[in-house]
């Protein structure tokens, strides 16, 4: 893990965010609740890969943030069980057709945000930069 690698999924976690609103006004909620899921997904392996962590399967990376972060009680029940519904709900419009409802994709689009503020929150009290930086 590099503090580049954890910059680098932080940054992909802020444009799933951008993405996912482009898309909800857009009238695609379905890629929208993709996005949002995504945000939270890259926001979660970065804060993994600070504790040495990397899990390749999405099942595995949410089990891992479970058992290290949420279980010592350095992130919550309520943002593991985020991740995971984050998660199904991704499965569900991605894989089944399913299309959310404009009020949902913006219930967990805000979520996602508060999941993606807590990440860097996390990672800067433990000493890694991952502001965006301004080209």
């Amino acid at each position: 893990m590099s503090p580049e690698e954890l910059k680098s999924l932080m940054s992909r976690a802020r444009r799933s965010l951008r993405s996912a609103r482009m898309l909800l006004e857009n009238g695609d909620h379905d890629f929208a609740m993709s996005r949002a899921y995504y945000a939270i997904f890259h926001a979660a392996t970065a804060v993994l890969l600070s504790q040495g962590v990397r899990r390749s399967k999405h099942s595995a990376a949410i089990a891992a943030f479970g058992q290290q972060l949420v279980k010592p009680g350095r992130f919550t029940a309520e943002q593991q069980q985020l991740l995971q519904t984050a998660f199904e709900d991704r499965s569900e419009s991605d894989y089944e057709g399913v299309f959310p409802s404009r009020a949902k994709v913006e219930t967990r689009l805000a979520e996602a945000g508060e999941f993606v503020n807590a990440a860097t929150e996390f990672l800067r009290s433990a000493g890694f930069d991952v502001s965006e930086t301004k080209s």
